[in-house]
């Protein structure tokens, strides 16, 4: 391997891992070196820009930690992570779309039972989601695992919150619940808005530097999981907002969207007596069966 140039630089790494013995890792890293050295001669990458680079990555990695994930944010802003979701669940056009899984899911999240308010004091204007979880056969799906998440009316998750003084973090606008017999579920929450991704580090400088905004257009996160069917990632979109068609992470899909219906105060969903204006939104999810 001496006296390497920029013409014989490309196959010498590639021949370096000849003896792999995980044949799936050698394709992936050999397509990533082609790729790779193809940019970089496409380009003509300089030394400063390439320091650059080394120097931007490094500080994705240092404010990434157990509540940021600056790492997901990349890939979300760059579009990556919406071609590998797009990619990986192609599916009967019937079934409900996947998208983005995004940096706020929080596994363990509290359970509840239908009827249940997830908000637990998340600010926001009182919101009732309800829908069915089905099959691709129409037949409604009983016990799926129900996980939804979504941010404030401020903007942020609860993750992204530091905890009072003296007390554990706690648990807002997040949940877990089941679908009934008949697929139905249904809860109480707050009303979806838009919010700016963290932008405060090295995406969001790089989002400024490319003329491109930070926000998400309002929605609530799904993830539905149920046995002998595909798990589902998802969004509900609500239907108006100003930034559908510029979603920072590319994940807006038009089957996505639904209406959040504003309701004067008056008796809820659920029966309770609202004395202010309150919303509801219906939503119903096609899960795809299993491969065998």
């Amino acid at each position: 391997m001496r006296n390497i140039n920029e013409n014989t630089i490309t196959q010498a790494v590639v021949e370096s891992m000849r003896d792999s013995g995980n044949a799936r890792l050698r394709t992936v890293m050999n397509s990533l070196v082609h790729h790779l050295h193809a940019f970089a001669r496409e380009v003509k990458l300089t030394e400063d820009e390439w320091f650059h680079a080394i120097r931007f990555l490094t500080e994705v990695g240092h404010i990434t930690d157990d509540k940021r994930q600056e790492f997901i944010l990349l890939s979300d802003t760059l579009g990556l992570s919406m071609l590998v979701t797009a990619q990986n669940n192609k599916k009967p056009p019937e079934c409900t779309e996947a998208t983005v899984f995004g940096p706020f899911f929080v596994d363990g999240a509290p359970e509840y039972k239908n009827g249940d308010d997830i908000s637990n004091g998340a600010s926001g204007e009182p919101c009732f989601v309800s829908g069915r979880v089905l099959g691709l056969d129409g037949l409604p799906i009983s016990a799926a695992k129900i996980d939804v998440w979504q941010s404030d009316d401020e903007g942020f998750y609860d993750v992204q919150r530091p905890p009072e003084p003296n007390s554990a973090p706690e648990h807002q606008a997040r949940g877990r619940l089941r679908s009934a017999a008949d697929g139905s579920f249904n809860f109480r929450s707050i009303l979806a808005v838009a919010y700016p991704i963290p932008h405060d580090g090295p995406v969001g400088r790089m989002l400024e530097a490319l003329g491109r905004h930070p926000w998400r257009p309002a929605h609530l996160h799904f993830m539905i999981e149920a046995p002998g069917y595909e798990t589902l990632v998802t969004h509900v979109f609500r239907d108006g907002d100003k930034y559908l068609d510029s979603d920072a992470v590319f994940g807006v899909r038009s089957s996505l969207i639904a209406d959040w219906v504003r309701h004067d105060a008056g008796v809820a969903p659920d029966g309770t007596q609202m004395h202010n204006a309150f919303y509801t939104l219906q939503y119903d999810f096609v899960l795809n069966p299993a491969a065998n």
